[in-house]
């Protein structure tokens, strides 16, 4: 496949990274992580983040057909947001569900991601670099 499309989708908090619990999610800032998957793309890339579900649907949506697979980092709503999580099943390509945390060993309330029922693959916790990561990955399911 040549320049594949792919976005990344950042859920709600991801732009306090850099300030926001850096013990549990380092001192990276979100616009670093864009920098770094930018500079490892092999073709174009999407990159947004959202503190509101109904962008993130409205992002989703928008990708069906146009991007060529997603990688998302729900933050907040891995948990609860069915509207999410349907829009993922709509979305019909690859999907990497991305947590900058190891969300299995944080506990009950961060534990259980619903969104996993519609992914491809989950990476969790490898910190920051899990974007690109996520991004190599994607390029690979893509080649397959």
């Amino acid at each position: 496949m040549s320049d594949p499309i792919v976005h990344i989708l950042n859920g709600p908090n991801l732009n306090t990274l850099g300030i926001r619990e850096p013990e549990i999610y380092g001192h990276t800032t979100l616009a670093q992580i864009e920098s770094w998957c930018r500079a490892a793309a092999r073709g174009p890339i999407e990159f947004h983040q959202s503190n509101h579900e109904g962008n993130i649907v409205d992002l989703l949506q928008a990708a069906r057909g146009v991007a060529d697979g997603v990688i998302i980092n729900p933050a907040g709503h891995s948990f609860y947001s069915v509207a999410i999580l349907d829009a993922l099943k709509i979305y019909g390509g690859p999907i990497i569900e991305l947590h900058i945390s190891n969300i299995h060993a944080r506990d009950a309330a961060h534990r259980n991601s619903i969104m996993s029922q519609a992914a491809t693959a989950v990476i969790a916790g490898l910190g920051a670099r899990g974007y690109v990561t996520a991004l190599g990955a994607m390029y690979d399911l893509l080649e397959a």
